[in-house]
C-alpha cells in the first residue's frame, strides 16, 4: 500500500475505523463498487461515510449496505443517500465469502472506500469476527502498552 498512497490518483474516501476496535480481522479483500455519475462527483469531493455500513451475501451477490454517499448539488439526476450498493468480487471469492458469513459470528465490516492508482472507486472490506468487551479491552491495553514502551524507549537514550 505505501506505493499506493504515492501515486497521485489514490485518494482514501472514507475509512471506518471503528471496525478494527469492534471486530477482530481475519482477512480482508479488496472488490469493486457499482455506483452512478453523480455518486462518483460526490465522491470525489470526499463526502461519504462507512462507519455504520455492512456488506451482505444476499441470492449469490455481495451488497453493501447502508452505506452514505453525499447528494451532488449540481447533478441533474441525484442518487438515493443510504441506497444498496453491488459489490464487484469473483465467483470464487464470493463463494468463500459466502461459507466464512455462515460460520458463527463472522460478519463482512467495510474498512475503506478510495480511489485506486487507476482513478477507480474500490472498497477493502474485512472478513471480521465481533470482540466481547474483555477483547477490547486487551486490545487497549496492549496498545497503551506499546506506547508507552516507546515513550520510555526514547526518553531513556
Amino acid at each position: 500500500m505505501a506505493k499506493a498512497k504515492d501515486n497521485p490518483n489514490y485518494k482514501v474516501i472514507a475509512e471506518n475505523r471503528r471496525a478494527r476496535y469492534d471486530y477482530a480481522i481475519e482477512d480482508d479483500l479488496e472488490c469493486g463498487i457499482i455506483l452512478t455519475g453523480s455518486e462518483v462527483k460526490s465522491l470525489r469531493t470526499t463526502s461519504a461515510n462507512i462507519a455504520e455500513s455492512y456488506a451482505a451475501v444476499e441470492e449469490g451477490e455481495l451488497w453493501l449496505v447502508n452505506s452514505y454517499i453525499a447528494p451532488y448539488e449540481r447533478a441533474m439526476f441525484g442518487h438515493e443517500e443510504r441506497r444498496r450498493r453491488k459489490l464487484l468480487v469473483s465467483r470464487k471469492e464470493l463463494s468463500r465469502l459466502w461459507n466464512e458469513t455462515q460460520r458463527k459470528g463472522m460478519t463482512l465490516v467495510p474498512l475503506v472506500l478510495y480511489f485506486n492508482h487507476k482513478g477507480i472507486a474500490k472498497m477493502k472490506i474485512g472478513i471480521a469476527k465481533g470482540k466481547k468487551i474483555h477483547d477490547k479491552r486487551d486490545t487497549e491495553a496492549k496498545r497503551d502498552w506499546g506506547r508507552q514502551k516507546q515513550r520510555l524507549l526514547r526518553h531513556g537514550e
